[in-house]
């Protein structure tokens, strides 16, 4: 936390000084704007040349201030972004709050483990990693949560992120660029249905017509200034509405091509400066440097094409203004020309525009993740295997905070899958999405919340957590049932790491007691690793008849000085205390 302190305290005070300097040269301009025009009065009362070469000598300084006071403000906007940032981390690293987006738009109640284990929504796992700031950030984000990597894909992954945890301004820089870019979801939709669409290219005879015309209109107008003849200056007139015909019939095309082009221009020069952020950026890792190479086109830097882009775009948007049109295309034909200019970037780069956003989009999900191993330096990358075993040293949520986490030993290695026990409060379920959690993001190349691990990743598949569809017409159990004909398709195809939490609540208990029996037969045949919650101690003696795939955990509670104590340590064998009975009778329940 220090050092976003010494981050934030250093960014205020740059953030001050800039806005001193904003403030001055706002000042500086007003007092330019007065000398502009106490020079004009004086020029023209007296029409001495020194207040004119005063005038334009003035005019000069003041498009200097205007250049100055541009760059200015984009610095003051990235160095406030950049003290957000560090006020956010201070925030989240003192749990005042979660300043970050949650992601609830990606959840989904039919994937097989994102629901059940709030990947998404308020306190989930995304917004705790979550340090995006564009769309498409947030995106590559949640589909990295959601997706298994193969093993060489996670290990590009652990080594790019070890890197980028280390490199913290660079990380602020590049969200800070993001943060002030205002991307939005339509936009960048927009942009990529834009970069799908085919352009029709403009004619020969008329990108002839854009470039000889204005030299014809100029040659009469000169001719008419030297000759005084009305015949060109018919001429020039007569030029000057052709153009504007030529214009005419261009104007559909130009609407089409705009794409709310006052608020996409903006947003597209930001995505340059984040790709230029990248392309500048040294990195010793595979991954990153693999990313970056793909911002290189033939010889040029990604970066100065997109910026090119978001400058056409302003260029044809100026079509807006009718009376600014009405002159420079009647004089230069200058909105045919940025079309044709437009298009023909359009055929030579916007099949890459993908591929370019995906890479900046990737940076920012790693950048989420290695930040979130910068905050958690106890945190440990996985070693990885494909023998099917799984085993965590220390194992806790990564989530709770430290000074509340319980950690556990546990392994998979021996006995594949585990029957748990305890009683209510016990930190079962927490316990399972400890190790849910833990192996979503091993999967993703992430380091994981333990002090040694050794694990081959699976696909996890959870049921933990259903509710009645009224607008299905199902009930809470065929719901669940449901759920688990979905995991036993999904076994049928590979191994994969299941969660259960006291499966088939909505029936009775003979035929819960059995049907789970039955359930964890059939998933020890399909070769599943992974663990289930109960409180039925008859499920327990399923080991005997398994005692090589099947295992009993249990959390244990006890009553001291009249209340219930719980540790939350993971223990051998079944539970044999309960706390259900006296809690009722405490709480006078019963």
């Amino acid at each position: 936390m220090e050092q976003y302190i010494a981050l934030k305290e250093k960014y205020s005070v740059e953030y001050s000084q800039l806005n001193k300097k904003y403030n001055l040269i706002s000042i500086a301009r007003l007092v330019v704007i007065i000398c502009l025009a106490i020079c004009s009065y004086y020029y023209l009362i007296t029409e001495n040349v020194v207040f004119l070469f005063v005038f334009f000598s003035t005019l000069l300084f003041f498009f200097f201030l205007i250049k100055q006071h541009q760059k200015i403000l984009n610095r003051r906007e990235i160095t406030k972004a950049l003290v957000e940032i560090n006020n956010d981390e201070i925030a989240y690293l003192k749990r005042e709050k979660i300043p970050f987006k949650d992601g609830i738009e990606y959840a989904d109640t039919t994937h097989l483990y994102s629901f059940d284990l709030d990947v998404f929504g308020k306190q989930s796992l995304f917004q705790n990693l979550n340090r995006t700031a564009t769309y498409i950030g947030e995106k590559k984000l949640a589909e990295l949560l959601l997706t298994l990597l193969p093993n060489e894909e996670i290990k590009l992954n652990q080594e790019a992120i070890k890197e980028l945890s280390q490199k913290i301004n660079w990380r602020q820089a590049l969200l800070s660029l993001a943060k002030i870019t205002k991307d939005s979801k339509e936009i960048y939709n927009k942009l990529i249905k834009w970069s799908k669409t085919q352009g029709e290219r403009l004619p020969k005879f008329l990108i002839f017509i854009s470039y000889a015309s204005p030299i014809v209109l100029v040659l009469t107008f000169l001719l008419n200034l030297y000759f005084h003849e009305s015949v060109f200056g018919s001429l020039t007139s007569g030029v000057f509405l052709f153009n504007l015909i030529v214009l005419s019939t261009q104007i559909k095309k130009i609407k089409k091509e705009i794409i709310d082009a006052d608020k996409l221009h903006k947003i597209i020069n930001q995505y340059s400066l984040i790709i230029e952020k990248i392309e500048k950026e040294e990195f010793v890792s595979l991954k990153s440097n693999a990313l970056k190479e793909k911002l290189t086109y033939k010889t040029g830097e990604v970066s100065a094409q997109i910026k090119k882009l978001s400058s056409l775009f302003n260029k044809l948007d100026s079509i807006n203004n009718v009376f600014a049109a009405a002159l420079f295309n009647g004089i230069f034909l200058y909105h045919v020309r940025v079309l044709n200019d437009l298009l023909n970037w359009k055929k030579e780069y916007a099949t890459s525009i993908v591929q370019w956003l995906d890479v900046m989009g990737e940076f920012e999900a790693l950048n989420s993740i290695a930040n979130f191993s910068h905050n958690n330096p106890k945190f440990t990358f996985p070693e990885l295997n494909s023998n099917f075993e799984i085993s965590f040293s220390e194992l806790g949520h990564p989530l709770i905070a430290e000074e509340k986490r319980i950690c556990n030993e546990v392994e998979f290695t021996h006995n594949r899958f585990i029957i748990l026990t305890g009683s209510n409060m016990s930190g079962k379920s927490t316990f399972l999405r400890t190790l849910g959690i833990n192996m979503i993001l091993a999967g993703t190349g992430s380091p994981v919340c333990s002090s040694n691990s050794n694990l081959h990743p699976l696909d996890v598949i959870v049921s933990m957590r259903q509710s009645d569809s009224l607008a299905d017409s199902e009930s809470y159990f065929f719901a669940e049932v449901k759920r688990l004909k979905h995991i036993m398709n999904a076994l049928d195809n590979k191994v994969c790491f299941v969660l259960l939490d006291e499966i088939l609540r909505g029936t009775n208990s003979d035929d819960k007691r059995n049907g789970t029996i039955e359930v964890i037969k059939k998933i020890i045949n399909k070769k599943a690793i992974g663990a289930i919650a109960t409180h039925d101690m008859e499920i327990c003696k399923t080991t005997d008849e398994f005692p090589n795939f099947l295992t009993n955990k249990c959390f244990e509670v006890e009553i001291i000085d009249n209340d219930l104590s719980f540790d939350y340590k993971l223990r051998d064998g079944i539970c044999k205390n309960k706390s259900a009975t006296f809690l009722m009778k405490k709480m006078e329940v019963i």
